[in-house]
């Protein structure tokens, strides 16, 4: 794949890749419902994220909701599965957006990282985090780094041997170490967290078989 010869260049990067399988990246039609599923995970552990977004689906018998039928659900049966009170108001204003503005995964395939970041941000609950695991994982954006996920950042302190006291340095070391792995930082995100061992949830990396 050429991803592994480019990433291995890196030669601290290439090692931990030599020792884990190759990645493929995905996508996903129903944005509105990634976005919804990705909030609910937040600060949830994997285990207890599944069994949220499970009971969630749940009220849809079983399937992918609607934006509409998401935001007609009430706030108290989502209280119900285990959501916070912020989380049901997230989760609304994803729906909101999708229906009012429009979130088609056609229209952002053809936004730059950038200006989808941009335009999913405007919801109250999507921060950049929020849309950078998006474009990794629901558009298949092939070169997106996750500067501030705090998996990655422990992955390359513990690589690199990098010290996060001064916060300005270190981001610049991480935005420095990580460009030279362009047009390809998705999958070198892919295997730090595979590294170690932890994935952001919803969705996973993917193994090639």
């Amino acid at each position: 794949m050429e991803y592994l010869t480019h990433l291995a260049k890196d030669k601290k990067l290439g090692k931990l890749i030599s020792q884990q399988d190759p990645f493929h990246l995905g996508k996903q039609k129903d944005i509105h419902h990634y976005l919804c599923a990705s909030i609910m995970s937040q600060q949830l552990s994997t285990k207890v994220a599944d069994t949220i977004h499970r009971r969630f689906l749940n009220l849809f018998e079983g399937r992918v909701p609607l934006a509409e039928e998401i935001l007609s659900t009430p706030s108290e049966s989502l209280r119900a599965i285990g959501l916070s009170n912020a989380k049901v108001s997230y989760v609304h204003n994803v729906a909101r957006f999708a229906i009012e503005q429009g979130m088609d995964h056609r229209r952002l395939a053809k936004m730059t990282d950038e200006e989808v970041i941009e335009y999913l941000t405007r919801i109250k609950g999507v921060g950049r985090w929020t849309a950078e695991m998006l474009l990794m994982f629901g558009l298949g954006r092939e070169d997106v780094f996750a500067v501030d996920d705090l998996g990655i950042q422990n992955a390359m302190i513990r690589l690199y041997k990098l010290d996060r006291t001064d916060k300005k340095t270190f981001r610049e070391d991480l935005l420095r170490i990580s460009k030279k792995w362009s047009p390809y930082r998705t999958y070198a995100c892919l295997h730090l967290w595979h590294w170690k061992d932890n994935s952001p949830a919803p969705a996973a990396p993917t193994k090639k078989k």
